[in-house]
């Protein structure tokens, strides 16, 4: 099969963005591919094999009907809608009925606690949410303190003052003009985890995600009309929109979902990547890792001719492992949350295993001193995108009611990631850490303020710092030291109860995996936690073990 793009010296020289004044990616995309009646957009398989399988055109009609119905609630143009729901095919019909009203999405991890909601719906001054049963339940507890949020959505029941999701699309109608937008026009909030406070507002126009993952479906997944492409990311990140929603759909290929309400299960998951002929593969370091400790001759992985991984580092022996079993490298892929995919190694690109790859068409990526001057190969230095001359289309407007936040992420003609990295001689980036101290642990990022502010609220707690730790399996795992009260002493009931404690105050993923009971920690004069020093000890004591 050929690859889309054969020649990437050529392909990078020539690229433009040709950004169209309006844009709507509910009707330039899906509505497009709904010409064709049959066309497979999404297949969800369960744990039982069961499967749901849905075209373009029933896409099309149902995000219509969604449309009509959440218009008729009052839902209007620039609104925001926190949709908080697994993966489930309301997750995908409720993103396109709010972008054909004009309205903006703000998705979230199902796992986000009630005081996360809060936090976010007034932030946002989200006006409507969707949920599935449990999340109502959080919403319920916090709708008093909300007083934006005018219109609740409930997919799976019936409660007083909700509007029950079956019963409006039952009756209403299948037609829908969608909204004329403007590219500039806002598409999507995310929600970031930062160093020093909660998390930021990562606002996306059409032309900054919906119309630029266009690369990502079109150069890294390399997808084609008659691909099923299988993505392991959640329904609450980017990159469920990167790889289960605008690269896959902008190319026409279907989406495997693997509907699963448990724990990540890699034997289970790649019995379903076999047995739906899953052709291209999506997933985040951590899963290869634990698909690799498997015995892989026992599936037929004959039909997967395209395997990509990101949102951390890529162990070099895990490609191999993969290659030697599957045929197939793991092509590595870089971005953000606030990016579209910048760094990728292409498929027409030689692998260097380890390396993030090369820069994506229509970026100007490199590396530079804290002067915004560009650094010589193999010289460590912040990773950046140059902005001055032309905005890539791929690139977040802002993160909204933090102007300071913003200007500290453009300097100097510059885009800072916020990650180190050093160039070598054939133009390949090679990641070196983060240059803040947001975690990466099997693909989250989890930034320690949000840690340390639930571990401060226990009784126990005098101090803390939370830190990266490495760790073979999931890359990065959350590591706290703590200073306890006179009145308490280190144990292991301690450990865990401090843990179920983070569990419950914030979301459950950022719980401390290791706790470290200390007298003191190592403080700047002015009286700052120095994270990088804890971070640094960690990193040698866990080589030490190997």
């Amino acid at each position: 099969m050929t690859l889309n793009m054969t020649n990437y010296e050529q392909e990078y020289q020539n690229f433009e963005w040709n950004v169209p004044e309006k844009y709507n990616f509910a009707e330039e995309v899906i509505d497009y591919w709904a010409t064709d009646r049959t066309k497979l957009a999404l297949l969800l398989v369960d744990d039982y094999e069961n499967e749901e399988k849905y075209t373009f055109w029933e896409m099309k009609t149902f995000s219509n009907q969604c449309a009509n119905f959440l218009q008729d609630a009052g839902l209007k143009k620039g609104d925001v809608v926190l949709v908080l729901l697994p993966r489930i095919v309301e997750w995908w019909i409720s993103l396109l009925g709010i972008m054909k009203i004009g309205a903006i999405s703000a998705p979230g991890t199902t796992q986000l606690t009630a005081r996360d909601l809060k936090y976010r719906i007034n932030l946002s001054q989200a006006k409507a949410v969707i949920v599935d049963a449990d999340n109502a339940e959080k919403v319920e507890s916090i709708i008093s303190e909300c007083p934006t949020l005018q219109i609740k959505v409930l997919v799976d029941g019936k409660r007083p003052d909700w509007i029950d999701y079956y019963e409006k699309m039952k009756s209403a109608s299948r037609y829908f003009s969608p909204a004329i937008l403007k590219s500039t026009d806002g598409a999507l909030i995310y929600f970031t985890s930062g160093t020093t406070g909660y998390p930021k507002m990562v606002f996306h126009s059409q032309a900054s995600y919906p119309y630029a993952l266009k690369v990502v479906g079109k150069y890294w997944l390399d997808l084609k009309p008659t691909d099923i492409h299988c993505n392991l990311s959640d329904t609450g990140w980017g990159k469920a929109a990167w790889s289960s929603f605008f690269g896959p759909w902008h190319m026409g290929a279907a989406i495997l979902v693997h509907k699963t309400v448990g724990k990540f299960n890699p034997e289970r998951t790649l019995e379903i990547i076999s047995k739906c002929g899953a052709t291209t593969l999506c997933a985040a370091p951590t899963a290869y890792r634990l698909f690799v400790q498997l015995d892989l001759k026992k599936y037929d992985l004959s039909e997967l001719r395209h395997c990509v991984g990101a949102g951390e580092p890529l162990n070099p022996e895990v490609i191999s492992i993969w290659h030697v079993a599957t045929g197939r490298y793991i092509h590595d892929g870089y971005g953000q949350t606030e990016t579209v995919l910048t760094v990728a190694t292409f498929p027409c690109l030689d692998i260097k295993p380890g390396s993030m790859g090369r820069p994506t068409p229509g970026f100007q990526v490199n590396v530079i001193d804290e002067a915004g001057n560009i650094l010589e190969n193999h010289q460590e230095g912040d990773l950046a995108i140059r902005v001055a001359e032309q905005m890539p289309a791929g690139i977040f407007v802002e993160y909204l009611n933090d102007q300071a936040g913003t200007q500290d992420r453009f300097q100097n003609g510059w885009y800072l990631t916020g990650d180190r990295a050093y160039r070598d001689l054939d133009g390949y980036f090679w990641f070196v850490g983060r240059s803040d101290d947001v975690i990466l642990s099997s693909g989250y990022r989890i930034g320690p303020f949000e840690v340390e502010s639930a571990l401060l609220e226990h009784n126990a707690v005098v101090e803390a710092a939370v830190v990266a730790s490495p760790d073979e399996v999931r890359g990065e795992i959350v590591k706290a030291f703590v200073i306890l009260g006179s009145k308490y002493v280190p144990s292991e009931t301690l450990v865990k109860e401090l843990q179920e404690y983070v569990k419950k105050v914030t979301a459950p993923y950022k719980y401390p995996r290791e706790i470290e009971f200390v007298t003191e920690l190592p403080k700047t004069i002015s009286g700052k936690i120095r994270r990088v020093e804890l971070r640094e000890r960690e990193r040698q004591y866990k080589l030490n073990l190997r």
